[in-house]
């Protein structure tokens, strides 16, 4: 059988059906696209300063974040309440894109971390965004004798607490009167919400408290405080703002970008919140204000940022105390100018001296040369004396000789009268050394030194001296004394000059003794000379080591110097002792070396 076309009723059904399916389609897609919107939606964290508590916080900017998220529908704005302390932690911690909080809450933020205010609360109908908020001071209403803020002195006061910027503004108020909360009356902080110091003024827990500016009238509309229940003190002009107020006018809140906070959103964001059209009771906002009068007043307390510990405190006392700073600052540079002078003076003095001393070295050696050859020439008669002897014993010796040659005698005889002649011209040659090496002028030159062999020989060379002259020589150099480093030439001569001061001080007595004696003991080697003459004259000891002072009527005074001198410089010491009457000992001692020492 032929197909039959299909009815009319038939094809109805059929697009009933594809209509049915169409609109299911649509409707499945109008349903899931909010959430997939939702999803796509950026989510902007908005910090808000709850001073009456979360719930209020709420419910007081509920209606900005409805408004931006509406004309800003990629971003989900959200209410994040806290105390101003928890807004600095969640801006810290990079938590928040906003924040809404009052002025001096924001300058702190721009301060320490680079907030900028975006825009500037404002009433519909109420005063202008520069002043729009300060702070009152209430008390009971039956208490008539506080009216001013002098009044307060010695009561209670209460506030929510000593960061707040009500208690600041107030706190600068009373600076103005002379006040100083902390002594001129009792302070009591009762915390967030900002309720609890109503609380506490009820509950006369308190006999004032400060809080923000219009929330009395706010409470009063709201049921909460009756209306002759408390009063405002301290009357201010308030302008346009529709509240008693107790401090002068501050700008509003402002609606704040954190650092971390992208350009483009807070450009934005910005722009919606100038154009909001808010009903005839919210709020609208402004460009933003200039914050300086919240600068002045944290400056002016010294308080936040301008606290004395922080880096606008610090830099706001230097100004304070500019004059004081500039003199501190020029006394400073002075000291430096004044040790930078003393110490080129110190340094040009040293040079002086230094050449002071070497001059004084050359003249020293200058001297000791004099002295040198003053001696030479006071002994030169004995040397002769002395000289002559092996040379009158060479002589008898060689004419001995002469007529042994002559007689023929026995070579033996005349052998041994050529070595006697050898030995006496070997102590001429001696002799002759001595003096040549005491005459000359040398540098010093301090070796490891046979002490026993030095005071020897020394004293061979003064024992003509004192035979010629009278006086009984005794001696006490043991064999062996411990090796000392020293000059050989100017030991000698101290000794010799100690000797002859001996000799010439022993003149006019008829017993001429004289005694030298060497010990070794304690790592020093001493030395004492002794006589037996009158003594010190009166007064001579001070001066005695002086140099030109003398008690000799042809004397120089430099002989004694000189050898204080020298023992000095072989890190000894000279000195005189005439305690025992009738003895003058001159003693020194020289350090022995330090292996001899320990040995």
């Amino acid at each position: 059988m032929p197909t039959q076309p299909p009815s009319s009723g038939c094809r109805l059904r059929a697009c009933l059906r594809i209509l049915c399916c169409v609109a299911a389609f649509f409707a499945a897609i109008g349903a899931g696209a909010p959430s997939l919107a939702a999803e796509l939606r950026q989510e902007v964290r908005v910090g808000v300063l709850a001073y009456r508590g979360p719930e209020q916080a709420k419910i007081a900017w509920e209606p900005t974040m409805f408004y931006l998220s509406r004309t800003l529908p990629h971003y989900e704005f959200h209410i994040v309440p806290g105390t101003a302390a928890y807004l600095t932690a969640a801006v810290a911690a990079h938590r928040l894109d906003f924040v809404i909080t009052n002025p001096g809450h924001y300058f702190e933020l721009k301060v320490d971390y680079n907030a900028v205010a975006l825009a500037t609360e404002q009433e519909m109908d109420g005063p202008s965004s520069s002043q729009s908020i300060a702070a009152a001071i209430i008390v009971p209403y039956k208490h008539m004798e506080i009216q001013r803020l002098t009044d307060l002195r010695n009561l209670r006061v209460a506030a929510v607490s000593p960061d707040t910027f009500s208690f600041r503004a107030a706190w600068r108020e009373m600076q103005e009167q002379k006040l100083d909360p902390s002594k001129d009356f009792s302070l009591y902080f009762f915390g967030f919400p900002a309720t609890n110091v109503v609380e506490a003024l009820r509950s006369k827990k308190a006999d004032a408290a400060i809080i923000r500016s219009c929330l009395l009238e706010q409470l009063i509309r709201e049921g909460v405080v009756a209306n002759d229940e408390f009063r405002v003190i301290a009357h201010r002009p308030a302008g346009e703002l529709k509240c008693q107020i107790s401090t002068r006018l501050y700008p509003g809140w402002p609606f704040v970008k954190v650092a971390q906070t992208p350009a483009s959103m807070a450009s934005e964001v910005a722009q919606a919140l100038l154009t909001m059209q808010p009903g005839s009771d919210d709020k609208i906002w402004a460009q933003p204000e200039d914050y300086q009068s919240v600068q002045d007043l944290y400056r002016t307390l010294k308080v936040g940022p301008y606290s004395p510990f922080t880096r606008l405190g610090l830099i706001d006392l230097l100004w304070e105390k500019r004059y004081w700073v500039a003199m501190i600052a020029l006394a400073f540079v002075w000291w430096l100018v004044h040790g930078a002078r003393v110490s080129y003076l110190v340094k040009q003095r040293t040079r002086e001296l230094q050449q002071a001393h070497e001059v004084a070295r050359l003249k020293g050696e200058q001297m000791e040369h004099t002295i040198r050859l003053s001696l030479i020439g006071e002994m030169a008669s004995t040397m002769a004396h002395e000289i002559n002897q092996p040379l009158a014993a060479i002589l008898t010796y060689a004419r001995s000789c002469e007529r042994r040659f002559e007689v023929g005698s026995d070579i033996g005889r005349i052998r041994e009268a050529v070595g006697r002649i050898a030995v006496h011209a070997e102590r001429a040659g001696d002799i002759v050394k001595r003096m040549r090496e005491l005459v000359r002028k040398s540098s010093s030159q301090q070796l490891p030194l046979d002490a026993a062999s030095t005071f020897r020989d020394t004293l061979a060379l003064f024992e003509p001296t004192a035979m010629a002259a009278g006086v009984a020589l005794q001696a006490d150099i043991p064999d062996r004394l411990p090796t000392i480093c020293a000059d050989r030439l100017q030991i000698e001569e101290i000794i010799l000059n100690l000797l002859e001061n001996a000799l010439e001080a022993t003149e006019g007595n008829s017993e001429r003794k004289i005694q030298i004696a060497v010990t070794a003991a304690d790592g020093n080697l001493k030395v004492s000379v002794s006589d037996n003459g009158p003594g010190l004259a009166e007064g001579a000891r001070e001066h005695l080591f002086e140099a030109f002072f003398t008690t000799k009527p042809k004397g120089l005074g430099l002989g004694l110097s000189l050898c204080r001198t020298i023992v000095e410089a072989h890190g000894g010491r000279l000195d005189v002792d005439d305690s025992k009457p009738g003895t003058t000992t001159f003693w020194f001692y020289l350090p022995l070396m330090e292996e001899t020492a320990r040995v």
